[in-house]
């Protein structure tokens, strides 16, 4: 009985998530669902279980939260992507329009601007570019979706994006952890996605397919669908109905000026991570007043949030004429975050009372005892929880609760670098998670006025394919050499 509540409380949550239903309330429901199948104490579990770790995830991970969005919100108002945006299409034009569209997208992805926010700018600039190229329209939201969903999230060193951040509390690691496996993984995700899409548009143009009828939805019409929003605020880190609110400048930024926020989230990353913190004497964390935490369980957060942090100056110290309505704008950015913190962290709250339920322990043992040893066991329990959550962060923080402690004292025992788990889990977690439920690609399909049924297939390829095969080879490579 156990099992099965376990399975009907996450069928609720997926099902009526789906339909539109909020997470906020879907999860505690199947929480309980879970909890009242195995004849645990129900309020006990809503209260303390399910409380206590969404309130731990809140209070870990919201300032990236916060300062993502902020960050994403300013370059968008200063006019600083849709500068890069237009760089971009001049400097590649329409014969390399897929990969304008796609190095856009990574650029300003890998800066920290939130995946929203760069959907509402990238797809009119991909629609301006694939019209005047012949590319067929459907094709967009897989060219936007490998430049910002796929290797920008999970595989390129330093990214600083919440899923590249949540295993470091609990491996001990950092931003750049696994660099060369990272980089190798990226090019295979960037390569193979950049082949298909170019072999399907030759395939269309050999036809005489054109680019079609259709245009990108406003950005007012979609922050006015609830349903939409609801199912959004899971997938990703930004709440759409903030996107209308704030002034957009009439004026971009010279290119230099919009790339420089980019280039000081990667440089202060990187610096905070070799030099300032191992630097710094931090002994007094070791104090009851601040939990008794190590070094290694707040450095990797702590250098994303201080980059974050010194974009967001950065942008406003270069964009202020260029931000008529500052206040307004860093409102909204502020705002944005909220929602989906607060949904990200109610999925961890399920997960964390699913994982005290007796019967977890047979759903702990079959991912523990998969073959491969623990790098495949990581692999596979975080692509089945993102794909069912349709939250990469989500699955990746309930697969961590409850085998992170075990992954790691496994990795001890065999000598495996944690480095190399925490590759593995965040690029296992960006594979499966674009699954026709999750928020984003929901998204990303109304921003382009595109349906599944014409533009899904692709996005399967280049952001689900095409992960897949870099995370095996992540895992041979990392098998064989160990982390690099």
């Amino acid at each position: 009985m156990g099992l099965l509540g376990i399975l009907i409380g996450l069928g609720l949550l997926i099902w009526l998530a789906f339909r539109g239903w909020s997470v906020l309330l879907l999860a505690p429901l199947g929480a309980l669902v879970a909890a009242l199948f195995a004849r645990e104490p129900v309020l006990a579990h809503w209260t303390l279980t399910f409380m206590n770790s969404a309130a731990g995830f809140f209070a870990q991970f919201f300032p990236l939260f916060l300062l993502g969005a902020l960050f994403g919100k300013l370059m968008e108002d200063s006019g600083s992507i849709t500068a890069i945006a237009d760089f971009m299409m001049r400097r590649l034009g329409k014969d390399h329009a897929i990969l304008a569209v796609v190095i856009a997208g990574s650029l300003v992805t890998y800066g920290g601007v939130s995946l929203f926010v760069a959907f509402f700018v990238l797809a009119p600039m991909a629609q301006e570019l694939f019209r005047s190229s012949g590319i067929p329209r459907r094709l967009m939201p897989a060219a936007i979706v490998l430049g910002t969903s796929t290797f920008t999230m999970s595989a390129l060193p330093g990214t600083p994006s919440i899923q590249n951040a949540i295993p470091m509390p609990f491996f001990g690691t950092t931003p750049f952890a696994a660099p060369g496996l990272g980089i190798f993984a990226s090019a295979i995700m960037l390569c193979f996605g950049l082949w298909w899409l170019r072999h399907v548009a030759a395939a269309a143009r050999m036809s005489g397919e054109g680019f079609g009828e259709g245009a990108p939805a406003t950005p007012e019409r979609l922050a006015s669908d609830d349903q939409l929003r609801e199912r959004a605020t899971v997938g990703r880190e930004f709440d759409p109905a903030e996107i209308a609110h704030g002034r957009h400048s009439e004026a971009g930024p010279p290119i230099l000026v919009a790339m420089l926020p980019l280039a000081v989230v990667v440089l202060v990353n990187l610096s905070m991570t070799l030099l300032i913190l191992p630097a710094l004497d931090l002994g007094f964390l070791a104090d009851d007043r601040w939990g008794g935490v190590s070094r290694s369980a707040v450095s990797g957060v702590w250098a994303v949030v201080t980059a974050l942090a010194a974009a967001v100056a950065t942008v406003v110290a270069l964009n202020f004429r260029r931000l008529p309505t500052l206040r307004a704008t860093m409102d909204a950015g502020a705002n944005a975050s909220v929602l989906p913190a607060v949904a990200v962290a109610s999925l961890v709250g399920f997960g964390a009372v699913v994982a005290a339920m007796p019967a977890f322990a047979i759903v702990r043992d079959w991912v523990l005892g998969i073959g491969g040893g623990p790098l495949v066991s990581i692999a596979v329990a975080t692509n089945i929880l993102a794909a069912l959550t349709g939250s990469a962060s989500g699955g990746l923080t309930i697969a961590l609760d409850a085998l992170g402690s075990t992954y790691l004292m496994r990795a001890q025992e065999t000598g495996l670098d944690p480095a190399l788990l925490h590759r593995v889990a965040v690029i296992g977690a960006g594979t499966l998670d674009s699954l026709p439920h999750n928020g984003a690609v929901v998204t990303l399909l109304a921003v382009c006025g595109s349906t599944h049924g014409e533009s899904y297939r692709d996005i399967v390829v280049v952001g689900i394919i095409g992960a897949i095969l870099a995370l095996s080879a992540v895992i041979v490579l990392g098998t064989i050499f160990g982390s690099f």
